[in-house]
């Protein structure tokens, strides 16, 4: 797979450089070919042609960074452009701007013989290159300015690894396509029943033993991301200003590291086997420290999610194991949810510690989770009474509801693999949120105030190789860009699916297998794995 704007050379020699409207219709002229789309857009004649004004201005050192980005993606355009730290009469000018309100806002001006993006942050800087560089790959640099800034600060994807492993090549192909589109929050769900994906040096056999083995395929060898190759992605990361969040699931979905030190282990159930840590033993709150401290050292991000979800699977378990038991009567417990609370209470704490802030599925609002210093997010669609719960509380919340925003859920009627749950997770339903669903919920914009943003998921149960990975992702994530970004009031679906022609253009360039919202039939639907657990049955997703 190319990098997301490798071949821009090809496109320069289009009708852009020489003033046309671009691929779009007549109708489209007084439009950009961007996703997703700016807040204002003012279009004037006349075009910038980047092949005759090869100088980089960076007027601010903070900006050196972003300077270098446009002109590595300029030399993929055939431009060799030159960086310097001064004012330019022709080219491209970056600086800051302290009057524009938002900090991830920009502001780019067009004219024929200079470009300038002002930005109240470098981010802001960044997020404007971003538009000119989709405006230049589409075929037109057309005079004119947008000013710009995002409806949500938290525009955000989760991929999960523990099911099926992607590695270090694709993460970092994902961050570029999730920079172009001007997401920022990477959660990366690195541990779970079925894999331990990160090396955590005090005890080794974590990513050595529950490293191995992915949902598909038990014996598949250890499979993890160093220490080093960590740190690396996240600097590459924070180059595309994206923040990444690590996830380290607990009490429960810890059977992968179970498996490696089974004595931390709380137990499980016959279908799911030593699926919870053991919460009664001080030695495990030693031990998930130990492990919080290394990942809290590995990830600049003020958040460390901790899971905290689905622990009734496993909890069975503690209500007959006799250390169990006298842990809860030492308490004061009479519970398995309370036991479950003080967890949770505890190793929330041990976050804050470490100087990070909480972050949790909103499975933990029953937990008595602290308001100040968390972050929820919701993801039971199902269940929206947690969501006005955890409004009405104050809670920091991201959007992240199963419907419409899990993208292991189909995406046509036709599909065969992936969950359906009443209905399943199309385009257009990515694209509405989350206006589209306020009056079911029982809620206004008003509401929304705690909101920190939105959130896609991908579980990885059924996407055991890149074909599937990219078909369940694109186009679904230029939709969920465009809700979290765009404005209720520019947002319009039928000019969003012309503007994703051009997306699809890029996707076949740069080989990516992605889901044809046009034509269903164009690329077929990459079957899922088959799952041969060992004493499990297979998983019918589609109930």
């Amino acid at each position: 797979m190319k990098h997301c704007f490798v071949r821009l050379a090809a496109l320069l020699s289009l009708s852009a450089i020489l003033g046309s409207c671009g691929t779009g219709s007549e109708a489209e002229c007084g439009q950009l070919r961007v996703i997703p789309y700016p807040a204002h857009v003012e279009v004037r004649g006349g075009t910038c042609d980047l092949t005759k004004f090869r100088t980089i201005g960076c007027l601010a050192g903070e900006l050196a960074g972003e300077a270098r980005f446009l002109a590595a993606r300029l030399a993929e355009a055939g431009i060799d452009a030159t960086v310097g730290s001064e004012a330019v009469a022709r080219g491209i000018m970056l600086s800051l701007d302290a009057s524009i309100d938002s900090p991830e806002g920009y502001r780019l001006r067009v004219a024929p013989k200079r470009i300038e993006i002002c930005g109240a942050t470098p981010a802001g800087v960044f997020y404007g290159i971003q538009t000119l560089l989709q405006e230049l790959e589409n075929g037109a640099v057309r005079c004119g300015t947008v000013e710009d800034a995002p409806r949500y600060a938290w525009r955000g994807f989760m991929l999960d690894e523990a099911r099926h492993f992607s590695g270090e090549k694709r993460v970092k192909e994902l961050l570029d396509r999730m920079a172009a589109y001007k997401l920022n929050r990477f959660h990366w769900h690195l541990t779970d029943a079925q894999g331990w994906r990160i090396e955590i040096l005090k005890y080794p056999d974590l990513a050595l033993v529950g490293g191995e083995g992915t949902h598909s395929d038990p014996d598949t060898p250890a499979q993890y991301y160093t220490q080093a190759q960590i740190r690396d992605i996240v600097a590459y990361a924070a180059e595309r200003h994206i923040e990444v969040i690590p996830e380290i699931d607990m009490p429960g979905h810890a059977s992968a590291s179970n498996k490696a030190y089974p004595q931390y282990s709380g137990g499980g159930t016959a279908q799911f086997p030593e699926f919870t840590f053991h919460v009664g033993k001080e030695a495990t709150y030693a031990y998930l420290t130990d492990i919080l401290r290394e990942v809290a050292a590995l990830f600049p991000s003020k958040w460390l999610h901790i899971g905290g979800d689905e622990v009734s699977y496993g909890s069975d378990a503690w209500k007959t194991d006799p250390q169990m038991k006298a842990f809860m009567r030492s308490k004061g417990m009479t519970t398995v949810e309370e036991a479950e609370g003080y967890f949770i209470r505890r190793m929330s704490d041990t976050v804050r510690m470490l100087g990070k802030i909480p972050a949790a599925w909103d499975d933990v609002l029953a937990c008595g989770m602290q308001v100040e210093n968390s972050l929820i997010y919701w993801w039971r669609h199902d269940r929206p009474e947690t969501l006005r719960k955890a409004l009405a509380g104050g809670y920091r919340t991201v959007l992240c509801p199963r419907k419409p925003l899990y993208f292991d859920f189909v995406q046509h009627e036709d599909h065969k693999w992936g969950r359906i749950w009443d209905g399943f997770c199309p385009l257009e339903d990515v694209y509405a949120f989350p206006d589209a669903w306020l009056e079911g919920w029982g809620l206004t914009s008003d509401d929304l105030a705690p909101v920190a943003g939105i959130h896609a998921n991908l579980w990885s149960e059924l996407t055991h190789t890149p074909e599937r990975v990219d078909f369940m992702i694109w186009p679904r994530l230029c939709a969920l860009a465009e809700a979290a970004w765009s404005q209720p009031e520019t947002k319009d679906y039928d000019r969003f699916l012309d503007r994703l022609n051009d997306a699809y253009a890029r996707f076949d360039r740069d080989g990516v297998y992605y889901f044809d919202a046009r034509d269903a039939a164009h690329h077929a639907e990459p079957a899922g794995p088959m799952i041969r657990k060992k004493g499990e049955p297979e998983m019918d997703f589609r109930d």
